[in-house]
């Protein structure tokens, strides 16, 4: 028996990278996934195709997740073409690092839409359908900088602490009616974001990392699993750390 057989999940940001993971991870355990991106452009529409090889039923929709009005339209558009909305992964995120002294307002604006308003966004759209269902885990992509902060990225730890606080006040609002939410806070994770870093400053992160790697984003995508499947039923309200050991 597959995990996540029957449910269907909506994914942001899932063109590629830690989202594409999560999709294509989802996939192997029965679910059927609709995915978001800015655009939906080759790599999307390469991600679609890759899914439905699985056998699942998939779509890419374009979606502005930091506009209000775009994910109301688009979750609309989703739980149409899907029977049900069983598990939200709100994973877009954005990052403008620079120091607070140098960032400017638009830094500050486009990261806390991007990756804080989002989550507000999505999860206040799938709400009324989980509702009804009377089920649903909501699961949000923050991060260990979001839990200990880190010099040149105020922008991005305010906006994932943030997420923490959100998480944690929506699991007690929607816990009376079967609805879950949790966090997860990814270390260093390689993607190709953090690929393009040089050797020795990666060198340098393994270094503070008891498990002695970077985690890669497969790493991320089990605790997606385990969050989304009745695996972690009796789970709600908790920020999950897939960092190695880095933070404790």
């Amino acid at each position: 028996m597959k995990l996540l057989e029957g449910k269907t999940a909506i994914v942001t940001g899932a063109a590629r990278g830690i989202g594409k993971s999560i999709a294509m991870r989802f996939a192997q355990e029965g679910c059927n996934v609709a995915f978001t991106d800015l655009v939906i452009n080759e790599a999307a529409e390469e991600t679609q195709k890759e899914l439905e090889a699985m056998g699942v039923k998939a779509k890419g929709y374009a979606s502005d997740a930091s506009n209000f009005e775009d994910t109301q339209k688009v979750v609309a558009e989703i739980a149409k073409d899907f029977d049900s909305i069983d598990i939200l992964i709100n994973n877009a995120g954005i990052t403008k690092d620079t120091l607070l002294m140098r960032m400017t307002e638009d830094q500050w604006d486009a990261v806390i839409n991007v990756n804080l308003k989002s989550v507000f966004n999505f999860t206040k759209a799938v709400q009324p359908t989980m509702l009804r269902q009377r089920s649903g885990s909501i699961v949000n992509m923050s991060s260990v900088v979001g839990v200990s902060g880190n010099a040149g990225q105020a922008n991005y730890a305010a906006s994932k602490a943030g997420m923490i606080g959100f998480t944690k006040s929506v699991a007690k609002e929607l816990g009376s009616r079967g609805i879950r939410s949790n966090a997860i806070a990814p270390g260093f994770i390689i993607t190709e974001m953090t690929g393009q870093l040089p050797d020795d400053v990666k060198k340098e992160w393994e270094g503070k990392i008891p498990l002695k790697r970077g985690g890669t984003p497969e790493d991320v995508a089990n605790i997606c699993v385990f969050l989304g499947s009745d695996l972690s039923a009796y789970v709600s309200g908790q920020t999950i750390h897939v960092c190695g050991g880095m933070n404790m």
